[in-house]
C-alpha cells in the first residue's frame, strides 16, 4: 500500500495580492466562524481567488519555504511521497492534498503541521477537523496527525541550531 506525508504550512497571501481580497476574505470568515455556518459562495470564490494568485520566492517566501522543507523531507524519506498543503491563502488546501494522493491511490497519509507550538486554531482545531470529515468521506484511507510534537525535542532542535550558528561564526 503506497504511503504518503503531507506538510502541512499555515500559507500567507501573496504580497502583490490585492489587500481589500484578503480583508474582505477574512471577514467573511470571522463571520462564519462567529455563526458556525458553512462557507457561502463569496467567501469560497474569494478563498480561491487568494490561494491560486500566481506566487513566486519574491512574492510569497513562506510557501517556498514550506516547499524547502518538504524537500529536505523527500530527501529524508527515499520512496515515500511527500505533498504539499497549507491551511489557508495558498494552494493547495489539505483537503486538495489528501484527495489528490486518494486518487492516485494512497491509502496511507501521514500529516505534519509545520506549526509547533500548541495552542494555534490550525494545528488544533482546523487539521482535526478536515482529517475527521476525510475519514468519513474515505473509510480505507488511513490518516495520522503527527502533532503535537514533543517540547524536549522541539527544544533540543532550537539549541543544536543555536550550537551550529555560534560555531560557524
Amino acid at each position: 500500500m503506497p504511503k504518503a506525508i503531507v506538510v502541512v504550512g499555515h500559507g500567507a497571501p501573496p504580497s502583490d495580492v490585492p489587500r481589500d481580497l484578503v480583508m474582505r476574505l477574512k471577514a467573511l470568515e470571522g463571520r462564519r466562524r462567529a455563526a458556525g455556518s458553512p462557507m457561502g459562495d463569496e467567501e469560497r470564490e474569494l478563498d480561491s481567488k487568494v490561494r491560486q494568485w500566481p506566487r513566486s520566492v519574491e512574492t510569497d517566501p513562506y510557501a517556498a519555504g514550506v516547499e524547502n522543507l518538504a524537500e529536505a523531507v523527500r530527501r529524508a524519506s527515499p520512496g515515500v511521497r511527500v505533498a504539499v498543503a497549507f491551511n489557508e491563502f495558498c494552494a493547495p488546501s489539505l483537503e486538495q492534498a489528501v484527495e489528490q494522493l486518494y486518487a492516485e491511490g494512497v491509502r496511507e497519509i501521514d500529516v505534519v503541521p509545520t506549526m509547533f507550538t500548541q495552542g494555534g486554531v490550525h494545528s488544533e482545531i482546523e487539521i482535526p477537523e478536515t482529517l475527521e470529515a476525510l475519514r468519513r468521506d474515505h473509510p480505507d484511507l488511513m490518516l495520522h496527525y503527527a502533532w503535537p510534537f514533543d517540547a524536549d525535542a522541539i527544544a533540543s532542535l532550537l539549541l543544536a541550531t543555536i550550537a551550529r550558528r555560534a560555531k560557524a561564526g
